[in-house]
């Protein structure tokens, strides 16, 4: 008795073949040439006149023939893809991780789903926004959120100073020249806010994510190595359509 896995394993070759052959099934009924034979014989008005040699074409493409070919492929595939969905069904497995049961007798359609929906949630958990490494934060319950200590700076402002180069003289004006000295006016004490996560955090999720993929992937292992029963539906639908 074949497994599931076995089934799914041959779906696509059988898929693409029975595609390919179908797609020339169809090409060849829409040539009219290939449908078309013909048979024809000269005769001349008199035994004088000129013997012309038959002509004929066979018929290359019988629409029946094609029919009947067309079942037998399709036939093929029906079964295949019904052995496959009816197992489907029936084929479930447990979903363990850390050796605790997280889900119990998880059908395959929906293992499927989970392993997709994981993959988008390790793309997004990966992408979490994290904290500066090169600041040091900790929780503020009263905004629950990551704050830095405070920082004290030093609030400067340029001042005009004067520097005489030459004192004055009768003949001449003293030179003065202007520079601007930082004097200290104040101070800013700041205090930075995030919102984002620690690295610890974002690497936590990512190692629950991964886990539980993990874990999926061998449930939708087990439950497709159920023994399977072949489904034979081919021959009841083209019974029914190619009779």
């Amino acid at each position: 008795m074949p497994k599931l896995n076995q089934i799914i394993a041959v779906e696509k070759g059988v898929k693409s073949k029975s595609l390919q052959e179908l797609t020339q099934a169809h090409h060849d009924v829409q040539k009219p040439a290939l449908l078309a034979g013909i048979s024809r014989t000269y005769q001349p008005k008199d035994e004088e006149g000129e013997q012309l040699p038959p002509e004929s074409t066979r018929v290359q493409v019988k629409a029946e023939d094609v029919l009947r070919a067309t079942a037998g492929t399709l036939t093929r595939l029906f079964d295949v893809t019904a052995t496959k969905d009816w197992a489907n069904r029936s084929a479930a497995a447990d979903v363990v991780v850390d050796g605790n049961v997280l889900l119990a007798q998880v059908p395959v359609p929906y293992l499927l789903f989970l392993e997709k929906q994981l993959t988008d949630l390790h793309t997004f958990v990966r992408k979490l926004p994290v904290l500066d490494a090169s600041e040091s934060w900790n929780l503020d319950p009263s905004t629950d959120s990551w704050k830095t200590d405070a920082v004290r700076t030093i609030r400067t402002k340029k001042v005009p100073r004067n520097h005489v180069k030459a004192e004055a003289t009768e003949k001449h004006p003293a030179q003065v020249e202007v520079y601007y000295e930082d004097v200290p006016v104040g101070y800013w004490t700041t205090v930075k806010f995030s919102g984002a996560l620690p690295a610890r955090r974002v690497n936590e999720l990512l190692d629950r994510v991964e886990k539980l993929q993990q874990a999926v992937k061998f449930a939708r292992e087990e439950a497709n190595s159920a023994e399977v029963t072949d489904q034979r539906v081919g021959d009841a639908v083209f019974g029914y359509l190619f009779r």
